[in-house]
């Protein structure tokens, strides 16, 4: 009976999060990846691969200085959403690091926390050792939306140094996944 409770009261939380959101019930079900092959991936509304990546946004990190998206445009942007508390998106983080460090010349790492409080993120980077920008768009529904439709954490976008979409991933993705976002955008 406790089990059953609990479950209940898990269902209603999450449902109460996600409650202040735009849902549509009408939506396709989200696509684990999609890529090249999958030009539709923003037919309902969301971003496409291949369009050109909302990089207008200016963040704040982890020491309160502005962070511009577009500074980054040539080199390849591989923009993770994620969360302190998403235990799938701290699996991710040793990867990204990983990756930021054998591609620092042509790849930057962007870590764009959501739907968290991000006073929790400077400590949290430092105890891993995050060598990307790690950013805050917390009550940012407008980078949420421009990224979107986001269904879960972690999400992933890959920017092609020409600006556009080349990838966008929903759910925790393998190092070798990440590694052949990036090399084929390079």
């Amino acid at each position: 009976m406790w089990l059953g409770m609990g479950a209940l009261l898990v269902a209603l939380t999450l449902f109460g999060m996600l409650s202040g959101r735009d849902y549509d019930p009408d939506a396709p079900p989200p696509a684990a990846d999609s890529g090249p092959l999958a030009p539709d991936a923003g037919s309902s509304g969301g971003l496409a691969v291949g369009q050109d990546a909302p990089l207008e946004f200016t963040l704040k990190d982890v020491n309160g200085v502005d962070v511009k998206l577009a500074s980054f445009k040539g080199k390849v942007i591989l923009v993770n959403f994620w969360a302190t508390w998403c235990g799938p998106c701290r699996v991710e983080i040793p990867d990204l690091i990983e990756l930021q460090d054998v591609y620092r010349d042509d790849l930057v790492v962007l870590g764009i926390d959501v739907l968290d409080e991000f006073s929790r993120v400077p400590a949290f980077a430092r105890q891993l050792k995050v060598n990307y920008p790690m950013l805050d768009a917390n009550n940012r529904e407008d980078v949420e939306k421009a990224y979107g439709p986001m269904w879960g954490l972690p999400t992933t976008v890959v920017v092609g140094r020409d600006g556009k979409v080349h990838r966008k991933h929903s759910g925790i993705a393998t190092r070798e996944q990440f590694e052949e976002y990036v090399k084929s955008a390079l």
